[in-house]
């Protein structure tokens, strides 16, 4: 089978960054899926991995986090899927990624794919949308009753990112007032077409322009970006017993003690952490991604892709990373059809 791999950590317009291979096709275990992968996307964790190590790989790395493809074989313990389904998921970063044209999945972490999108479509959605859902639902302990929700608020910094323009619209479905940041007018669009009723600038000061709009303070707050720039803002604009979330990492130590008087709860979230830990409710992903198929397919969720690019080859995938590295990316790309 064709695969996209690395085995240095270069930068992305060196050919060698991400090159094409061949490798056997692997057999399922227990609890896998062998699928044939369809159509893939790029996260800011596929570039982060790519890059950020050193020395040479005694083997390839094969990389992607987010896919929709065909079930072609089951291992003995499967139950969820049979050989033909069609299904998205986000992988384990502990197991060779969606790069490749076959490749396997632990079922427990994997959803029929939305039966009214194209694969491209639904390649962009399990990665962020499992993210904002956990952030949302399971870190900050957000209620889905919109009727528990009425008159709280949520501030979402990174609204026109992936995982920002999923949680803009589920958050609007639970009923929430969200403030979300963006920076440029595309953007602004952008976040308020998914849910957002009030937009500020994160490169300004987000207290005095959240307290401009009669905010006090905020129920939930989801960092999306650069925690470190905005801890202290965060921690000011926290409602007294209210919760922050964030998915970014630090690389300064997070003073805890500013939310010590408001009893404030933190939370980290990582997608990966179940798959990664092999944890007891591994399967709530794919719960999740079936309960996020039904939201699409029902109008109720809109599909985050604003770049396809075709066919699948080494070329067009190392396009998407630059895509994604360049900070300015709106929405999701994704990357389809092998050759």
């Amino acid at each position: 089978m064709k695969v996209i791999g690395f085995t240095e950590h270069l930068p992305i317009d060196n050919p060698h960054s991400l090159y094409e291979f061949q490798t056997a096709v692997p057999k399922p275990h227990p609890h896998d899926l062998l699928v044939n992968v369809a159509a893939s996307s790029v996260n800011p964790v596929d570039t982060y991995i790519r890059k950020g190590g050193r020395g040479k790989l005694k083997s390839p790395k094969i990389i992607g986090y987010d896919a929709c493809e065909i079930v072609v074989k089951t291992g003995a313990a499967v139950t969820l899927f049979k050989p033909g389904d069609r299904v998205f998921y986000a992988g384990s970063i502990l197991r060779p990624g969606s790069n490749s044209e076959y490749q396997l999945v632990d079922e427990r972490i994997v959803g029929h794919a939305p039966q009214t999108l194209s694969d491209a479509q639904a390649a962009v959605i399990p990665l962020t949308s499992l993210t904002a859902y956990e952030a949302l639902f399971e870190q900050l302990g957000i209620s889905q009753s919109s009727q528990t929700n009425s008159g709280k608020t949520i501030l979402i910094i990174n609204g026109t990112g992936g995982v920002g323009s999923v949680a803009t619209q589920l958050a609007h479905l639970a009923g929430l007032t969200i403030i979300a940041t963006a920076s440029h007018p595309k953007g602004i669009q952008w976040t308020t077409e998914h849910g957002a009723q009030l937009v500020v600038n994160h490169h300004q000061d987000l207290v005095k322009q959240v307290r401009s709009h009669g905010y006090k303070y905020v129920d939930y707050i989801l960092g999306l970006s650069n925690i470190d720039a905005h801890w202290k803002e965060m921690c000011q604009l926290i409602k007294p017993n209210g919760s922050i979330a964030s998915i970014t990492e630090n690389r300064r130590p997070i003073n805890l003690s500013l939310l010590t008087k408001k009893r404030a709860h933190f939370a980290w979230e990582w997608m990966y952490t179940k798959s990664y830990y092999s944890t007891p409710d591994m399967i709530t992903q794919h719960q999740i991604l079936d309960r996020v198929a039904q939201l699409l397919d029902d109008n109720l969720l809109s599909c985050t892709l604003t770049k396809e690019l075709t066919p699948f080859t080494a070329a067009n995938l190392r396009k998407a990373h630059q895509l994604v590295e360049s900070g300015h990316m709106i929405g999701k790309v994704a990357i389809s059809a092998w050759e």
